[in-house]
């Protein structure tokens, strides 16, 4: 059977125009746009309230109102239907109404303002977190070849079923998990392992969907169901960890209900109780009512936290450190563990040549010349690190290669000037004579986790590369720094233990899991978990993805994947391990001034509550307090703007 079918790509979506890009972009942060168009109107009401009649003053701030606290009112109404239960949303809403009955317009406002953009950077937090399934379905491909017979078929994959034939071309994506039952390969499987190098393949190896089948065709038969790949496990594995809540969550949201429905029994109790056990006049029981909801807003506790958090986050940028929350960037001072990954993270993601020998008497500027001019016609990845090394050392790629030949799997031979040279694995260029080079070096080389590549002429080995994915410079110093500070450094990978081991050993690292699959680096990370409590975890490929959204902290390399990128709480955006430390160091500064903000304003607000029931307290003076704690937990959250 010839096997020269072509899949028909799919018809090309027609380009929108930029006006409906920017009204979609417009869509996403409406909210935002909403409480920052608010804070204009307040802003302007209070610069021109002197120059304006009052009804146009009132108008502003009543427009600051409906525009900024619209979506948070929707949301708090919605969510106490659907929940049965009072929100801080409400009790906003409700104490910035009471400023206003009592004539205090621009206070509610500003409370109205603050809480809406609060909430609003935390709505585009999490729509932004929410792109990163599409992009990971986006490397699944959704039609498959099925074979039966000497018929091929284009089908969906969710129609493959167990023990179906597949075939797939080279440079296409394997659309399932099965075996080769024809044809030999090799498959970039970075997607799965995270492991740079191509894994060569032939009859009998096991494939998994996702990975790409680089230069040979073949046929496939199904092992397991679509749904039931490794890729769809990482899929699953992702779902899940991002829709589990964190037990700070659920007591946050717990006090919540409790909070609001204290203020507003209190704010009651305050309107009737008054007027019959201390005989207050109505008209007293109704300002202090007022009053009481407006120093009971929690406006300054908001403040207490979000200025704080957002200098933290605006440091880490400065830094090269993205969070994507003030939550990350608080629970990273909690962390006793990180897990990293190796290619990529601990070191640079391309395989480079550390060593080059050449046969006695040999001249090595004519064979780097041979072999790079070679490489230059190949598309194997390794290709790209002989043609850097060779031009290096200022060799100029000049050989005239003919009947260049690619076997999938091996290596490549073409001819030179009458000559048949050869660059390949042992096996290729003779398994003999490859061991006999150099009194076997190559056996040296490979127990330090380097691949090896041999050149022969005719026959005979003429030279050896060693290739490796070499560690980052910056690796070592950042694991001796996080050690240092008392945070154990735990390496989880998908290379072979040979590798592993060698990377361990010369980043410092005592504790490091290889072979490992996306579900078993999850099931290691959960073991951590139990044994550290709180573990991040450090990686840049498709398969850190599920382990990056288990850990209690995901932290993804700048020049990582998409999906990486999208999944993890935070971003080294230049790579740049060192960087953790440093973020360790601003997460405890944070912390600490987020405590000496909330114990103030609580104080506060107790002094208020307590001066307000002794009738010691007016209006204007509880504005003033209430707003001065609000602006002097901003001032000392702004200190994060600094060096931690």
């Amino acid at each position: 059977m010839e096997l020269s079918y072509s899949v028909n790509e799919k018809t090309a979506q027609p380009k929108r125009h930029p006006f409906f890009n920017w009204i979609t972009k417009i869509k996403e942060h409406l909210e935002l746009i909403a409480a920052l168009f608010s804070g204009v109107l307040i802003l302007f009401a209070w610069a021109t309230e002197s120059y304006f009649p009052h009804s146009i003053t009132v108008t502003l701030y009543l427009s600051a109102f409906v525009i900024g606290g619209f979506a948070k009112a929707k949301e708090g109404i919605e969510e106490t239907i659907d929940n049965k239960d009072l929100n801080v949303e409400l009790l906003m809403i409700i104490a910035a109404i009471g400023s206003a009955v009592i004539g205090y317009w621009m206070e509610g406002a500003i409370l109205i303002f603050i809480f809406a953009l609060s909430g609003a950077l935390e709505t585009y937090t999490m729509n932004k977190s929410e792109k990163e399934l599409s992009s990971l379905m986006k490397l699944q491909p959704e039609e498959a070849v099925r074979i039966h017979g000497d018929k091929e078929e284009v089908v969906p994959v969710s129609a493959l079923q167990l023990g179906d034939n597949i075939f797939v071309k080279a440079g296409e994506r394997i659309p399932a998990d099965g075996k080769i039952t024809r044809g030999r390969t090799a498959i970039d499987e970075s997607a799965i392992t995270g492991e740079s190098m191509p894994v060569e393949k032939q009859l009998e190896d096991e494939v998994f969907a996702g990975t790409v089948n680089l230069n040979g065709s073949l046929e496939i038969e199904l092992t397991k169901s679509p749904n039931e790949s490794v890729f769809q496990k990482i899929i699953h594995l992702v779902q899940s960890a991002k829709s589990e809540r964190s037990p700070s969550q659920l007591f946050i949201e717990r006090f919540e209900g409790t909070y609001v429905k204290i203020v507003l029994i209190g704010a009651a109790l305050m309107m009737f109780l008054p007027h019959y056990l201390l005989g207050w006049s109505w008209q007293d029981t109704f300002y202090r009512a007022m009053i009481f909801l407006v120093v009971a807003s929690p406006c300054a506790l908001v403040a207490s936290i979000m200025p704080a958090t957002l200098s933290g986050i605006s440091n880490g940028a400065r830094h090269g450190i993205l969070f994507k929350g003030g939550v990350h960037l608080e629970n990273l001072s909690h962390i006793k563990a990180i897990a990293l990954d190796k290619t990529g993270t601990l070191t640079n993601g391309e395989p480079e040549v550390t060593d080059f020998y050449a046969a006695d008497n040999e001249n090595k500027d004519v064979i780097l010349n041979i072999a790079g001019s070679m490489e230059k016609e190949s598309t194997h990845p390794l290709a790209k690190a002989v043609i850097q090394y060779a031009l290096k050392q200022n060799i100029a790629l000049t050989a005239e290669v003919d009947d260049m030949i690619n076997t999938a799997g091996n290596g490549i031979s073409a001819s030179i000037s009458g000559s048949n040279w050869k660059i390949g694995k042992a096996e290729f260029i003779g398994t003999e004579q490859a061991t006999a080079f150099y009194n076997g070096i190559h056996e040296k080389l490979a127990g330090q986790g380097k691949t090896i590549v041999f050149v022969s002429l005719d026959d005979q080995v003429k030279a050896l590369f060693a290739l490796k994915d070499t560690v980052r410079e910056d690796a070592i110093k950042a694991i001796r720094t996080l050690n240092h500070e008392g945070i154990q450094t735990v390496m989880i990978t998908g290379d072979n233990e040979t590798t592993a081991k060698a990377i361990a050993e010369e980043c410092g690292i005592t504790e490091y899991y290889a072979n490992c699959l996306p579900e078993e680096k999850v099931e290691k990370l959960k073991a951590l978990q139990t044994e550290y409590q709180s573990v991040a975890m450090t990686g840049d490929g498709i398969n850190d993805a599920p382990a990056l959204a288990t850990s209690n902290l995901g932290i993804a390399m700048g020049e990582g994947t998409d999906v990486a990128l999208e999944t993890a709480d935070m971003v080294l955006m230049k790579n740049d391990l060192p960087k953790i430390a440093y973020s360790v160091s601003l997460s405890k500064k944070m912390n600490r001034i987020v405590k000496q903000n909330v114990i103030f304003s609580i104080s506060v607000i107790a002094i208020l509550l307590l001066s307000n029931f002794l009738q010691s307290l007016n209006l204007p003076l509880g504005v003033v307090g209430h707003e001065g704690s609000t602006i002097l937990v901003i001032l000392n959250g702004l200190r994060m703007l600094k060096e931690a």
